[in-house]
């Protein structure tokens, strides 16, 4: 990822929490400079054997394999750091050197996934484990807490020290994951094809952006037209069909609590396309496992006279757009 467009993910995910409830968060980053020292660090691989090492801030970002270490300068009692890796990435994370005490309330907790005010991504409905093992403990486990691997291309780790010089080291690796399913998109545009051979689960591709999807290609397990149909003029929808795809939009980041923009549940070869105007925009991809399915599309950040006012958005105002 590029230093502009790290500084872009970050500083929507800085907006985006202060309106989701991570406020309290973003004091930890206490200067302009801080922020942008953050966003320019040099990431390049000088050799195969190199290891990136550098600092773990209370608020983090984290998109490059490394070694991450944090040392309290006082108490951190509200602490994230959100890791980010290319779609077709899963990411492994260890923790060594641990100095907390957890009977005072330190704790470390990694997370399959992004949290943000309680919504998770990849929300209960999409994702093939429990919620309750989706999160990696510390402090309950200490042998067994100290490594955790995502099912997708974003994780998640919290932490709480009370002391001061109380750490930890965190490394981040990322491996290469043959059928990604939920992925966060790292860009506001570009292009993507999810595929899911005979398996009965749910994968969604999130645009924390608004934008113009255009579906370039679709195969599900019948086929009868190829027209896109916005859900607000459907009875009952593609949802009784078992395969289909839809287009969500939201200002969250749980896919089962956006508003259903459009869905397909017939194959198609051509464009069809949808502008979406919220801050999530969502492609998400249902299997019932029977057939192999497959949709393919493109997306591109809406400019400023694309976004819909509120008195001409014909899909009766479901995102807040300023």
């Amino acid at each position: 990822m590029s230093v502009a467009l790290r500084a872009q993910l970050l500083l929507f995910l800085i907006s985006l929490s202060s309106r989701m409830g991570l406020s309290r968060y973003i004091q930890d980053i206490e200067s302009a400079d801080g922020l942008y020292s953050l966003l320019n660090l040099d990431q390049k691989r000088e050799s195969e054997d190199f290891i990136f090492r550098r600092p773990l801030r209370c608020l983090d970002m984290l998109a490059t394999d490394g070694s991450y270490t944090f040392v309290a300068s006082r108490p951190q009692l509200a602490c994230a750091a959100f890791i980010l890796a290319e779609p077709s990435e899963v990411i492994s994370l260890e923790l060594s050197d641990v100095n907390i005490d957890c009977s005072a309330g330190d704790f470390i907790k990694m997370f399959d996934g992004w949290v943000l005010k309680g919504e998770k991504f990849p929300s209960k409905q999409d994702h093939e484990l429990p919620l309750h093992q989706r999160y990696t403990d510390y402090c309950s486990s200490p042998a067994t807490g100290a490594t955790s691997r995502s099912s997708q291309n974003v994780a998640m780790i919290f932490f709480r020290l009370h002391s001061a010089d109380s750490g930890f080291t965190l490394a981040v690796k990322k491996l290469h994951n043959p059928f990604p399913c939920n992925i966060m998109s790292q860009s506001p545009e570009g292009s993507f094809t999810m595929v899911l051979p005979h398996q009965r689960r749910n994968c969604s591709f999130s645009i924390i952006y608004p934008v113009e999807i255009q579906l370039t290609d679709l195969s599900l397990g019948s086929a009868k037209s190829n027209e896109l149909s916005p859900k607000r003029q459907l009875l009952s929808g593609c949802s009784g069909s078992g395969d289909y795809v839809e287009l969500l939009g939201g200002n969250g980041v749980d896919t089962s609590l956006m508003f259903p923009v459009a869905d397909l549940c017939f194959s198609l070869s051509g464009l069809a396309q949808m502008k979406i105007g919220c801050d999530n925009s969502v492609v998400r991809l249902v299997s019932s496992g029977n057939y192999i399915n497959r949709v393919s599309f493109q997306y591109r950040l809406l400019e400023q006279r694309e976004l819909p006012k509120t008195q001409e958005n014909a899909l009766d105002n479901f995102c807040s757009v300023e």
